[in-house]
């Protein structure tokens, strides 16, 4: 699968992304600006001695990752949503696209994609959830429903 980061901003959380990839085959997607360095030391320290074992993809606009891939499924992380990411039946090639910690994805993706928006239920007053846990439910979701082909 592929996790596309919307203008990340928490090099930790990032770097815990970065760690599901590792763990799950995913490759990760990175839209610019993001809110660290790459070189990042906390980001670097998340994501472990993991690193080799990503595949990361740097691009300067969401525009770009959509022209490179427009024929493969995108869907839109939103608390904003109605369908429940369990309404969802993902592939391996799907790119799940999440927004940056403080303000979620850019309302024109949203606007522009309702029939691919998708949240996790929660309490409304909880606002959302921790970024890389939030990639984390989604990104099992779609594997377990591929069986977890590609893990052992």
């Amino acid at each position: 699968m592929h996790i596309v980061l919307v203008e990340p901003e928490i090099p930790g959380n990032t770097g815990n992304i970065a760690r599901l990839c590792a763990a799950t085959q995913s490759e990760l997607h990175l839209v610019k600006p993001l809110g660290f360095s790459i070189e990042d030391r906390y980001l670097k320290r998340a994501g472990l001695d993991y690193w080799h074992l990503v595949t990361v993809h740097l691009y300067e606009s969401f525009e770009e990752v959509a022209e490179k891939y427009k024929n493969h499924n995108f869907y839109f992380n939103t608390t904003k949503a109605s369908k429940h990411y369990t309404e969802i039946r993902y592939y391996d090639d799907d790119f799940l696209v999440f927004g940056k910690e403080t303000a979620g994805l850019p309302a024109v993706l949203l606007e522009n994609n309702p029939d691919y928006c998708i949240r996790i239920p929660m309490l409304n007053e909880a606002r959302s959830l921790n970024l890389s846990n939030a990639v984390a439910i989604v990104v099992y979701e779609g594997l377990r429903q591929q069986n977890f082909t590609y893990l052992r």
